[in-house]
């Protein structure tokens, strides 16, 4: 009964990101007196937890970490430990080379009976990952593969005699819009490859690929008797596809494909079948990003027919969900009011918070997730906090044993968290003031606003990484506010919703409303205020500044500056319809009314504007077109575009620049009182 997110490579793709290309980069620890270096050595050094899986008896955790290059140098390389919960101190590594190699190893599946471990490795071809299976116990692994593409996610079968996962055959890149899209080039197609279920034999390694060839498969768990499974499913392109997505199952043996819920209605993920057989149950809700699942939890019976919400009217967000031995309920992780909880959810909708704490546990950098053993006590988690950086932790729910000790030596270059909430025309708001570090009251210092991705996302109290470039300002003096307005996670379906058809006003609102509470709480200088964003985060950024000139200096990071226009340029459109209401073709004026670009007659803030080549969820012609407005008015502003990076940067060496030109940029305009 393991708390299994089944799609973990898929956020690896975004967690993991490195160009193989930049691996001459010099390591970003390297570049010598830089006066952000302890800021930098804190966000780029600690060690990165990716998955933490209890055994199905609850005796032993496997877990993935991070591996640098040779040097600090770009990698994708990660490695595989495991260890007795009772004697965490004799952890051992589990690879398919030597054992002392680096690399690429990670996706840990637990078979049913807790003596082997399925994962994935590119131990026999530096690049290319093949499903590996190893003995717990002993080893050493044997290759079970020999495939080309790109392999994720392996799952085992009820009876231990199978191991499904995903694949694409031939792909040139790693799967997930999150990473660097390959440039069109010649005639531009509509072929797509696509993602397959695809079934092997341990005892004989025979691989079949069972899904249709035309139908893209992001998800999948099997029943209990193995003849089939669910699958999150749709036809064409699987980046921009997902939103659209259906529940199915598919015959093990035939792969016939049966709707279950074909055409759901909402966004949908993390697909979990009950141990009686009888219900599938999911997540389901809007969401703006594959990677980052959330929302209400529904079960529909397997036969198909109409899904029931078990948290109508809710006040939180479920990120993850596994079922309890009885089939009576679902355990599940995920956001309320900015922290974590972990919970029970009866069938008849009764909810029992198990726990709740203002840090994360988390699967890589996004969901809350917990990993259960089958007597759905018994877990694994990945702990941290604003204060804490990541370890692995492991035992009952709330009294965890810490397994590992990576991250010692760390310390945060940053002051403490407070968890702000302040009331809007919505009602009640939280996010998170960080304070500068060396924080003395007697003094007034400046304020960064940061808001997060999405805009179904969430600021959530976890360790920053190299990717969370804002936390490089409170060593120089900068409290940053961290809010979660309206469309964000953690407070309810109907918040995340809110933003509907409204980008920009609801939202902008409980953002500023926000900046006017942390006024009150803390010695903020109201004429030294900044604004900053990746992605919706970006978007808000070019926002605020064409809305108002209560901000001195902006950095904005894969912004959209024009929805109409951005509707034709993103990989991703399909995002947007459940946003907007209709396709800018059908309504324009929805799309104009949201969009920067239409007010940018107003902006007077010196703006910094930075993005990557190959974004292909929000393209480098968006920030272009903003920059252009500014150049051509006058507004003082710089524009630097990454070769070779999508969305999520990958050279460690770019997050270095990017940190670097924020803390200058406001150190130019935010600094001085005026």
């Amino acid at each position: 009964m393991k708390l299994r997110l089944v799609q973990v490579c898929a956020l690896l793709a975004g967690i993991l990101l490195v160009s193989h290309s930049a691996a001459a980069q010099k390591s970003p620890g390297k570049k010598a007196t830089s006066p952000n270096d302890a800021a930098i050595h804190a966000l780029f050094d600690a060690k990165d937890f990716q998955q933490a899986e209890i055994s199905p008896d609850g005796k032993r955790v496997a877990w993935v970490e991070s591996l640098p290059g040779p040097g600090g140098a770009p990698s994708y390389d990660s490695a595989i430990y495991i260890a007795d919960v009772s004697a965490p101190a004799k952890a051992r590594r589990l690879s398919a080379g030597d054992g002392t190699a680096a690399h690429e190893e990670h996706d840990i599946a637990w078979s049913p009976d807790g003596k082997r471990l399925a994962f994935l490795s590119d131990a026999a071809k530096k690049g290319q990952l093949q499903l590996c299976l190893i003995d717990a116990a002993a080893g050493p692994a044997r290759q079970l593969t020999h495939l080309k593409g790109f392999l994720s996610s392996p799952g085992w079968s009820p009876d231990g005699k199978t191991v499904a996962m995903l694949f694409i055959e031939n792909a040139t890149r790693r799967s997930g819009p999150l990473v660097a899209e390959t440039p069109d080039e010649g005639e531009v197609s509509e072929e797509f490859l696509e993602q397959r279920l695809t079934l092997v034999n341990p005892a004989n390694t025979a691989v079949r690929q069972i899904s249709p060839a035309d139908t893209y498969i992001y998800e999948f768990d099997w029943s209990p008797n193995g003849k089939h499974l669910t699958v999150i499913a749709a036809k064409g392109n699987g980046d921009d596809e997902w939103y659209v997505a259906g529940l199915f199952s598919i015959d093990a043996a035939t792969g016939a494909m049966h709707d279950v819920l074909a055409k759901p209605g909402i966004q949908i993920a993390a697909p979990r079948w009950s141990p009686d057989g009888l219900t599938i149950a999911f997540l389901g809700g809007l969401m703006s990003d594959e990677p980052v699942q959330g929302g209400d939890i529904y079960i529909v019976p397997a036969a198909g027919g109409a899904a029931q919400n078990l948290m109508p009217d809710s006040k939180l967000t479920a990120t993850a969900i596994t079922w309890t031995a009885d089939s009576a309920a679902l355990l599940t992780a995920g956001i309320q009011n900015g922290q974590t909880f972990v919970a029970r959810v009866d069938k008849n909708q009764k909810f029992t918070e198990l726990w709740t704490g203002a840090e994360t546990l988390a699967l890589g950098r996004f969901n809350p997730y917990v990993s259960f053993a089958n007597d759905g006590k018994t877990t694994a988690v990945v702990r941290e906090s604003f204060s804490k950086p990541p370890e692995v932790w492991a035992g009952s729910v709330g009294e965890w044993k810490q397994i590992t000790r990576r991250n010692a030596a760390m310390h945060p270059e940053w002051g403490e968290a407070k968890s702000l909430h302040w009331k809007t025309d919505i009602g009640d708001v939280q996010g998170w003031l960080i304070y500068p570090l060396n924080f003395d009251p007697a003094k007034k210092y400046p304020m960064v606003v940061s808001v997060h991705g999405g805009p179904a996302g969430v600021s959530q109290p976890k360790w920053p990484d190299r990717i969370r470039y804002e936390f490089g300002l409170p060593s120089h003096g900068y409290f940053v506010l961290l809010p979660n307005p309206r469309g964000s996670y953690g407070q309810g379906e109907k918040f995340t919703q809110a933003n509907v058809k409204d980008f920009g006003y609801g939202d902008f609102r409980d953002i500023m409303g926000g900046v006017d509470e942390a006024l009150k709480q803390a010695p903020i200088d109201p004429d030294r205020l900044g604004v900053t964003g990746w992605s919706y985060g970006g978007y808000m950024t070019m926002w605020a500044v064409t809305q108002t000139n209560r901000f001195r200096a902006a950095v904005s990071g894969a912004g959209l500056a024009n929805y109409q226009s951005y509707y034709g340029e993103n990989q991703i459109d399909q995002w947007m319809i459940p946003y907007f209401g209709a396709t800018v073709y059908d309504d324009p004026a929805v799309y104009a009314k949201s969009s920067p670009i239409t007010f940018i007659k107003n902006t007077k803030t010196p703006t910094l504007i930075v993005v990557g080549d190959h974004d292909g969820e929000c393209p480098p012609p968006q920030s272009y077109e903003f920059w252009h407005a500014l150049k051509t008015m006058g507004v003082p502003t710089t524009f630097v575009i990454y070769e070779n990076e999508g969305h999520l940067f990958a050279n460690p060496a770019h997050s270095r620049d990017v940190i670097e030109r924020t803390i200058s940029w406001f150190n130019q305009y935010l600094q001085t009182p005026k």
